[in-house]
């Protein structure tokens, strides 16, 4: 302590002054490393900072930064209450209760997909979907009048990817009664597009469904090209005649 201090009033002395930063730098390199709380505090200094820590740029920014090993993060939710606990077992205990931003119970929640802190949800009473990102306490509802972004169970798929130009999309597959539909959502734009998807099997038909605990039957894994944005089949291991794995 005592070289410290001998430090900063040798500084002062010969009139030793901090580089400026400018506001690009401090932006672009130091607030997105910061922890959400300070994020947070940072919005209180100016408009100028409020506007820009609120922006899409900085939120994908600070989420890429957060997915770092050592600053990643549990996000738990109960009947009635949500919290974030950090990773690591000397960690496990401390434990940052938060709000959710939509008015539902926290158990009307559903997580579609995450990727690099942001979550992609589902309200269980609208089927509307959001993104969110829980640590800066940023929710954008990402459904529209198009009856474009509402979640139906057992028939949709969402996924959460960056394409080539580097921006944040949601990718829902929708199974209707004669088609089946994919919407992409730019995080960018606010707008929806529509892909293209596979046509040499039925999948709108009840015979195939979206599967994560078992498989039986006409097993085909589809691969999505976050690039080029297209789909294409990869077979699937052979398990034997009729068994269900």
């Amino acid at each position: 302590m005592k070289k410290l201090k001998g430090c900063l009033y040798s500084a002062s002395e010969s009139n030793t002054k901090l580089p400026d930063l400018g506001p690009d730098l401090i932006m672009s390199e130091i607030l997105p490393r910061l922890p959400a709380k300070c994020v947070g505090r940072a919005k209180l200094v100016c408009k100028e900072w409020l506007s820009c820590i609120s922006s899409k740029e900085f939120v994908m920014m600070h989420c890429r930064h957060m997915c770092k090993g050592s600053r990643q993060k549990i996000l738990s939710i109960g009947q009635e209450s949500c919290f974030i606990s950090s990773t690591g077992v000397d960690l496990v205990d401390e434990k940052t209760m938060i709000t959710l931003p939509f008015h539902v119970r926290p158990s009307d929640v559903w997580i579609l997909s995450s990727l690099n802190g942001l979550l992609c949800v589902c309200l269980r009473n609208t089927f509307e979907m959001l993104i969110w990102n829980p640590l800066i306490r940023s929710c954008i509802n990402i459904s529209d009048s198009k009856s474009y972004g509402f979640f139906k169970i057992y028939s949709d798929a969402v996924g959460l990817y960056i394409d080539s130009s580097n921006d944040y999309r949601v990718l829902h597959i929708k199974r209707g009664r004669f088609t089946v539909d994919v919407m992409a959502y730019s995080r960018r734009t606010s707008h929806w597009k529509r892909i293209p998807f596979l046509q040499k099997r039925h999948y709108h038909t009840n015979g195939y469904v979206w599967s994560g605990f078992w498989l039986a039957g006409d097993i085909v894994i589809i691969r999505f090209d976050v690039n080029t944005e297209t789909f294409s089949e990869i077979g699937f291991p052979y398990v034997g005649n009729g068994e269900t794995c």
